[in-house]
């Protein structure tokens, strides 16, 4: 019989993970370059947007269009994450099957009806709080869609423009893990047959080598049901306005960008983490006059 490290699959390919192991994971070990086992790598990516995409019409108010890639390690996301996030479901809601957008969170709908102030604030803290101690990586790109549309004649498609970004970075920190030879799935929602079919067929461009580092790309687009419960996506769907209001309001207070600027994939590793994330793991779309892109 193989070692529980060894387990191998029926296809003959050794298994990422033994099913009913539960060791501890420190945030170093996770960091490890450690190469992945059998053909996935050791990370997943879930994508979550705020904003609307298109260019016919630009709500003045929040004329921004934000991608959020949060990129977890899968046995830390399996044993950490996940179990944090249904835990405060239960004591929540007595069940774990709300998903939790923050859109019907912020304008009390749903299931998000709170009795008090109090209430609301002890919900939005804890889950602030699951996402301050959570370890992931988090890549965002922001386009200025009213810059876009006064610089460009006919602006490209804003979700186009920031996925490229995107996925580039992706790779450039899967390299730097180790894993940039082994498929990485990048799960986003659905949004609609023909914005899917868009969608994929421009994911697929980008990694076929249309992208700034002209190669191919070891990503594959899983698309979700936007009923799905999925505690990656809900967290992407958490980060993605904070983000988008730091750009457009940068002096305003915004606690939950204090929390995240700590999960932006940055220049200078771990020691810097806070620090050096603007156009690395944060892309501002057009740039603006004052930045020039790395």
């Amino acid at each position: 019989m193989p070692s529980t490290e060894e387990t191998t699959a029926e296809n003959g390919q050794p298994e990422q993970f033994d099913l009913f192991s539960n060791a501890e994971q420190t945030m170093v070990e996770i960091a490890a370059s450690t190469p992945p086992c059998g053909r996935f790598s050791n990370f997943v990516v879930y994508v979550d947007e705020s904003g609307d995409h298109g260019m016919q019409t630009v709500d003045p108010n929040y004329p921004m269009f934000v991608l959020a890639f949060c990129i977890f390690h899968k046995r830390y996301y399996c044993e950490k994450v996940v179990p944090a996030l249904q835990k405060f479901k239960f004591n929540h809601f007595g069940h774990d099957h709300v998903v939790l957008h923050e859109h019907e969170i912020r304008k009390e709908k749903g299931e998000f009806k709170f009795h008090s102030r109090k209430q609301k604030q002890e919900f939005i803290g804890q889950l602030t709080e699951i996402i301050a101690v959570s370890n992931f990586i988090l890549v965002s790109c922001v386009i200025d869609k009213a810059r876009l549309r006064d610089r460009d004649e006919l602006p490209s498609n804003p979700y186009h423009l920031a996925l490229g970004f995107c996925l580039e970075t992706l790779h450039e920190f899967l390299q730097e893990k180790n894993q940039d030879d082994a498929l990485t799935h990048v799960v986003v929602e659905c949004r609609g047959a023909k914005e899917d079919k868009d969608l994929e067929l421009e994911f697929r461009r980008i990694c076929d080598g249309a992208n700034r580092l002209n190669r191919r790309l070891p990503f594959e687009i899983i698309f979700a049901d936007k009923k799905t419960n999925s505690t990656g996506l809900q967290l992407a769907d958490l980060v993605a306005r904070p983000v988008g209001l730091h750009v457009l309001r940068p002096q305003q207070e915004n606690r939950a960008f204090d929390v995240l600027k700590r999960k932006f994939f940055c220049c200078g590793g771990r020691e810097k983490v806070g620090e050096g994330y603007e156009n690395w793991g944060l892309k501002i779309y057009p740039a603006p006059e004052s930045e020039r892109p790395r």
